[in-house]
């Protein structure tokens, strides 16, 4: 008796399974190609995906997309979902061809990212208001993220066992473990001023009243969340508690906006990966060797840091007034330079 064929929605669904379990993928990569083909049902309603041809598939990666307003980079996402759920089908035995095998992802030119400069954020630092548990909260995650470099979806996940301390030179110092992106794990050391600001958090009357506990797993001792929400808008209080206490993304990116617009911080500096962004570029600046960086950022291939050494400005205009040929000959305005007050 012949099996009945699967539907969009279950070939989905299996896909997305072996994704997440077979595949160990992120939960945030799963629910981005999760978006990606339901766009590409919207794209021909109705249609089986098996039934796709390879055409449509390019015209589905490349004019659909573009005419709905999504540029090239913003493609990417969307072209690797649907040649993982193509490739997907072929071995799974759902199809015979890799009908999107021929689909290329588009040429975009890697634009430099945007970092705060150390004047706005030392502004933000003094943004929250320390004498409340909230703005307590708010500092210490706003000096892990420009202090420690850590991506937003890192500073979300941690817990109190991520926490630890060991020692330098006679010193104890506080050292975070991090599970990032392709959760890939990184020990990161933790400047002092951020140490203290997470020690005044955990040590507020205000976070003893609240159930952070996260419950235990095959075995492991009782966790409990760092970061905490103080009320929610979709639940009642009676089970707003242990995992669904945890802060979210969305709510640190609306919590730099808060202390950010009302400091006039241009909004292109509002952004979690900004701060990420100002730690790696310090480091480059202060010549820190690039795989120290590398390991530091949790970069994956050391062409990833040399980013940063694009953004270094201090350094690169340091080493043209010290070494480009104007600095080693007598000009017009030598002596005139030399008479100047160094500039502020």
């Amino acid at each position: 008796m012949a099996t009945e064929p699967r539907t969009n929605f279950q070939l989905i669904d299996d896909w997305l399974e072996w994704l997440q379990h077979g595949r160990n993928r992120s939960a945030r990569t799963v629910e981005i190609y999760s978006l990606a083909m339901k766009r590409l049902q919207e794209f021909m309603p109705g249609r089986p995906l098996l039934d796709f041809t390879s055409v449509e598939l390019q015209a589905f990666c490349g004019l659909w997309l573009h005419n709905k307003g999504i540029v090239a980079k913003g493609r990417v996402p969307y072209i690797s979902a649907v040649k993982g759920f193509y490739k997907w089908a072929v071995s799974a035995g759902h199809t015979r061809r890799h009908l999107a095998s021929g689909i290329e992802q588009p040429k975009t030119g890697r634009k430099l990212p945007n970092l705060i400069t150390l004047a706005n954020a030392e502004k933000l630092m003094w943004g929250p208001d320390l004498d409340s548990f909230i703005g307590i909260r708010d500092a210490a995650m706003l000096a892990l993220l420009m202090g420690c470099g850590l991506r937003v979806g890192g500073l979300v996940a941690l817990n109190e066992s991520n926490l630890s301390m060991t020692q330098v030179d006679k010193q104890p110092r506080m050292v975070l473990k991090v599970m990032e992106k392709g959760r890939k794990e990184r020990l990161v050391p933790v400047p002092r001023e951020a140490e203290m600001l997470v020690r005044v958090y955990l040590g507020h009357e205000d976070l003893v009243d609240i159930d952070r506990d996260i419950p235990t797993k095959d075995g492991m001792p009782q966790d409990k969340v760092l970061f905490v929400s103080v009320r929610s808008t979709r639940m009642t209080a009676d089970l707003h508690r242990g995992e669904r206490r945890r802060l979210t993304r969305k709510a640190v990116h609306d919590m730099l906006q808060k202390y950010g617009r009302r400091l006039g911080i241009p909004s292109e500096q509002l952004h979690p990966h900004a701060l990420r962004h100002l730690y790696g570029t310090e480091l480059v600046e202060d010549n820190v060797h690039m795989e120290a960086v590398q390991g530091l950022m949790g970069h994956a291939e050391v062409k990833t840091t040399f980013l940063y050494v694009h953004l270094a400005a201090r350094r690169k205009f340091g080493d043209v007034d010290k070494f480009a040929p104007l600095a080693k000959i007598n000009t017009p305005v030598s002596e005139l330079l030399k008479r100047l007050p160094p500039q502020a």
